[in-house]
């Protein structure tokens, strides 16, 4: 018999072959993966909410350098960490995102706490962050998101524009362990989890650092609602990978 709930995440876009993978790159993705496909189960297992699930599991991916979404998201062209987050409770259409965000440690518990505890959808920039730290989301130094890796990776992007890279940033970490297996997307990066609970109720989330070399205040389609993250129960529930402004034009 099938079970009551379903839950399923991505870790971005398009097809990483295996043979571009070292072996231990592998098994470290799909042990991430599973963790947070297991915080997400834990709360549908209990009976908890969608909503609560998709949190839960994106918190996992955001936490983990592997993946464009939190500590490990891509640099901008100036050498920033931006992101973009958004989440939707399929029950009752409430939706809340932030973008451009840059010292919140969670934005998709920040994207929650705007479709809550605001009148707002969507809040960006300083004032995203602003709102995040009153109300009483953990605040982060910027520094905590830099992974060596994704600096190399945004020097040649823009090395192959022939663009100078920024500055490093200041208090930057050189640590090449875990961080080290972090697989470059490219512009293929993003996170995402829709979940069904035992209540048939559908939710969505994605989180994304963007894609590695954009533009500084660049908004791709993860935090637009109907765009990159759309949740209805007599629909679907839906996150978004790829390319973010073809998903804004087609309203996908």
């Amino acid at each position: 018999m099938a079970p009551a709930w379903s839950l399923v995440l991505h870790g971005g876009s398009g097809v990483i072959d295996r043979a571009d993978l070292k072996p231990e790159q592998d098994r470290a993705y799909r042990a991430v993966l599973a963790r947070a496909a297991e915080a997400g189960a834990a709360v549908l297992e209990a009976s908890g909410a969608a909503l609560d699930a998709v949190e839960a599991a994106i918190r996992v991916l955001e936490d983990d350098p592997l993946f464009n979404a939190g500590r490990g998201a891509v640099f901008t062209a100036d050498g920033r960490v931006e992101l973009d987050a958004a989440i939707m409770d399929g029950a009752t259409l409430e939706a809340g995102a932030v973008a451009g965000v840059t010292r919140v440690r969670n934005p998709i518990s920040a994207a929650r706490a705007v479709m809550e505890r605001s009148p707002h959808v969507l809040l960006m920039g300083t004032g995203a962050d602003a709102f995040a730290a009153a109300e009483g989301l953990r605040q982060v130094d910027p520094s905590y998101f830099f992974v060596e890796r994704r600096w190399r990776a945004l020097e040649k992007q823009l090395d192959r524009e022939g663009l100078i890279a920024p500055t490093r940033p200041l208090g930057a970490s050189r640590d090449e362990s875990h961080a080290a297996l972090a697989h470059d997307e490219g512009k293929r990066g993003t996170v995402g989890v829709v979940a069904r609970d035992v209540r048939a109720d559908v939710a969505a989330g994605t989180y994304t650092g963007g894609t590695t070399g954009n533009r500084s205040g660049r908004v791709g389609d993860s935090p637009l609602i109907g765009a990159g993250t759309y949740a209805s129960n007599p629909s679907a529930a839906v996150s978004g990978t790829g390319q973010g402004e073809h998903f804004i034009r087609l309203s996908v």
